[in-house]
């Protein structure tokens, strides 16, 4: 925002001192990361912790490292949030793919807030079931490991057994569910997205790890220190790029008809519809990995598997295929979330209509929405090509060179994402407080005028 609007910055603190709602949700947020953040330390039942210890560097490896990445360190900690929120995750790409070829919940979208909680509800049920599920098999996958501790070599799990994967399945269920609680309250209390701040701050409260991760491989010779130098280069360039990115926007203009002044001068109102370059946010990254690492982590749980060498030649992090599978997915998702959720060519072009708006050049209604929906398949494909570049390049250097897996595309996106985000709500809420004040200023102005 510019000084125009907030003024300076003593302006900006004295309203947000006065901000007492907006602080509350501020501090909302912060006491939500501080709970989440204490989760990723608590393990599960069952676990040897010595052999956990000596299991860890395994932990945040490969498949593995993106894993821990998106969970907050909670993975290689096998923590109670182990599997963080990406069973909700999961649950929401299937309920959305069958919103869109189910009459049933095609019908429940247009109901409203009624049926938006119905499909709510419907989510929360699935992710039980996707948490319980993938609960079970991660009980299963680590109580096979073993561990060199010393001289011996010892279970990861100290007395595994049918008892051991329901217990682990129920405790993960409940991490899962209290962290989708968790992200709703804070979409309600807090402010922000709740699910992507969770995420975003798992990977804040790792990029500490990360940098002792490049110190400790410079120190060891393991990296050069080009190479060092070479990331920290690339990490801001890659920051740059995607704040100007994420900020681009397509100004379309609107003009409105003419009308008579007080005054008797006429004149038009002119207007600019913005459209973002990049409408689907992160989501298409995240739902990419999300589905992405099913099967990848299944086949890690069962290495010995014709499976798991399939997955492992051909459908890991860094092979072409897998690489390939990834873009794929991030176009798919930025057309279907933009399609779906993000913008409404033939409701935008009504609204329009209604208003009394128009396109310069272009008849209201139906020829109105065909246009907006050709620029905004112009722009999804510029906002998903750089999304796919941004997240797929760093894959490739993870092939090539031993990089820790927190310094990947999407980790930076989510960042810098949800910040942008995240911020721009603190400045309309510190906008929407000056112009109450305003308001306020301009009553007691009124009534005093009166009373005088």
């Amino acid at each position: 925002m510019t000084n125009a609007v907030f003024g300076n910055q003593s302006e900006v603190a004295d309203l947000l001192s006065r901000a007492k709602d907006l602080q509350k949700r501020i501090l909302f947020v912060l006491g939500a990361f501080i709970i989440y953040r204490l989760g990723t330390h608590i393990p599960l039942p069952g676990i040897d912790a010595g052999a956990l210890s000596a299991y860890q560097t395994q932990l945040q490896q490969g498949v593995f490292g993106l894993f821990n990445m998106f969970s907050g360190g909670a993975f290689s900690r096998m923590a109670i949030f182990a599997l963080n929120i990406m069973p909700y995750i999961t649950a929401s790409i299937i309920i959305q793919l069958m919103s869109a070829t189910s009459p049933t919940l095609s019908e429940l979208k247009k109901e409203g807030e009624v049926g938006r909680r119905k499909i709510t509800q419907y989510t929360r049920y699935l992710t039980v079931v996707l948490a319980f599920a993938q609960g079970v098999g991660l009980a299963s996958g680590i109580e096979t490991q073993t561990v060199s501790v010393g001289n011996e070599v010892v279970n990861l799990v100290i007395n595994p057994g049918l008892a051991f994967r329901l217990q682990t399945a129920l405790t993960i269920m409940t991490g899962t569910m209290f962290l989708m609680w968790l992200g709703e309250q804070i979409n309600v209390k807090g402010i922000g997205n709740g699910i992507s701040l969770l995420i975003f701050a798992g990977i804040v409260a790792e990029m500490p790890s990360m940098v002792a991760q490049i110190v400790e491989l410079a120190r060891t010779g393991a990296l050069s220190g080009f190479v060092v130098i070479a990331i920290l280069v690339g990490m801001l360039a890659a920051i740059f790029f995607i704040t100007f990115m994420e900020t681009a926007q397509r100004r379309i203009a609107v003009q409105y008809p003419k009308r008579q002044t007080a005054a008797g001068n006429v004149m038009s109102e002119a207007n600019h519809l913005p459209l973002k370059v990049n409408m689907a946010g992160v989501i298409p990254p995240i739902f990419a990995s999300a589905l992405l690492m099913a099967p990848i982590t299944a086949a890690s749980f069962a290495p010995n598997s014709a499976w798991a060498q399939f997955i492992g030649a051909w459908i890991s992090p860094g092979k072409p295929v897998y690489i390939a599978l990834f873009v794929a997915m991030i176009f798919f998702f930025c057309f279907f979330y933009t399609a779906t959720v993000a913008f409404n060519a033939e409701e935008t072009a009504d609204n329009l209509k209604k208003n009394g708006g128009f396109l310069p050049g272009i008849r209201p209604g139906q020829a109105t929405a065909k246009y907006l929906d050709s620029v905004v398949t112009r722009l999804t494909v510029l906002g998903a090509t750089y999304i796919a570049f941004v997240c797929a390049v760093p894959d490739l250097l993870h092939a090539n060179q031993t990089i820790p897996m927190y310094i990947g595309g999407t980790s930076l996106l989510i960042m810098v994402s949800v910040t942008i985000d995240t911020v721009s709500r603190i400045q309309s809420a510190i906008i929407a407080q000056k112009y109450e004040s305003l308001l306020k200023k301009s009553a007691l102005r009124g009534r005093r005028q009166k009373k005088s």
